[in-house]
């Protein structure tokens, strides 16, 4: 990651906490409008993953292109069957409405298909005792700072805290079109939380998942309270070099309080103390032995 410069972008289905990147999605509609959405969300994805497949096979004719649409719009028509007999089945008998819930279930489901991107997190303190204790290996680990350059401010988003996981069915109807409703899917799809993940202060960079090129500028690296000596010294080595310079920090433990802060760490003094030789100090005292020795040693005569 320091290295190479490069970020990795996370799965959400990989999140700790499950919660997080699963909204519910609010029927507003009534059963016709909610059967067009699924319909359409249902061809659209098929549309996409089919034309893809073809393109990957060099199959790109008008015929593939007539039947593209036609088993797409057959895949959403079987759907639709399927969810109008199951709402039939006396394990719904309490639901008010089945059809209305096991289409508000569908669209749920593909709302969240539709979100196939991946996600870097980012906290805003680089001293928070709990983001150190909780991602920071217990304070062993290391922080890495970045800024944000012009051009890339548009795919990073603040997560919000508290509030529902609701998306409405109404939004995912207009969200094509309406900017506002977009957001709206947007926000309570990846970007809420519940409120007790407030002190993480979390900002979420979005791009295509694994590890991408890193579109941030990495500026400081900050090492934890217990991060080895050795840590320090491989990565202060590694970016040694570094056509763009970074700073380095540590955290020290603090006298009295609990606050914490951080430090420039001074180099210099860490790349004079290692790499270590052990047999330096042995040989040393050797030189001292034999030393004594020769002034214990009579002259010839």
């Amino acid at each position: 990651m320091l290295v190479m410069d490069d970020l990795y972008f996370a799965d959400p289905s990989s999140f700790n906490d499950p919660l997080d990147t699963t909204p519910n999605l609010e029927a507003d509609l009534p059963v016709e409008d909610l059967e067009r959405v699924l319909t359409r969300l249902v061809v659209e994805r098929t549309r996409a993953e089919m034309t893809k497949a073809a393109k990957s096979i060099r199959y790109t004719g008008p015929r593939t292109i007539e039947h593209i649409d036609r088993h797409s719009q057959a895949r959403a028509d079987r759907l639709l069957d399927e969810v109008r007999y199951r709402s039939c089945d006396p394990y719904y008998q309490d639901v008010p409405d089945a059809l209305q819930f096991l289409l508000g279930s569908e669209i749920e489901t593909e709302v969240l298909k539709r979100y196939d991107r991946g996600i870097v997190s980012f906290a805003t303190r680089a001293t928070c005792p709990l983001m150190w204790s909780h991602y920071g290996d217990q304070h062993r680990g290391i922080c890495a700072g970045y800024s944000v350059p012009e051009g890339t401010a548009a795919d990073l988003f603040p997560v919000a805290y508290g509030g529902r996981r609701n998306v409405k069915a109404s939004d995912v109807d207009a969200m094509e079109t309406d900017v506002l409703a977009r957001r709206r899917v947007d926000e309570a799809a990846l970007f809420r939380k519940a409120p007790s993940w407030r002190y993480e202060k979390e900002w979420r960079l979005v791009g295509n998942r694994g590890s991408q090129d890193s579109p941030l500028e990495l500026e400081e690296v900050i090492f934890g309270m217990r991060c080895p000596g050795t840590v320090k010294y491989t990565i202060v080595k590694a970016l040694h070099n570094r056509r763009r310079q970074v700073q380095f920090y540590e955290v020290p433990r603090p006298f009295g309080t609990f606050r914490l802060t951080k430090r420039r760490l001074d180099t210099d003094e860490l790349l004079t103390q290692l790499p270590r030789r052990h047999l330096d100090a042995q040989e040393m005292f050797e030189d001292l032995d034999l030393a004594a020795l020769e002034s214990r040693t009579p002259p010839a005569t």
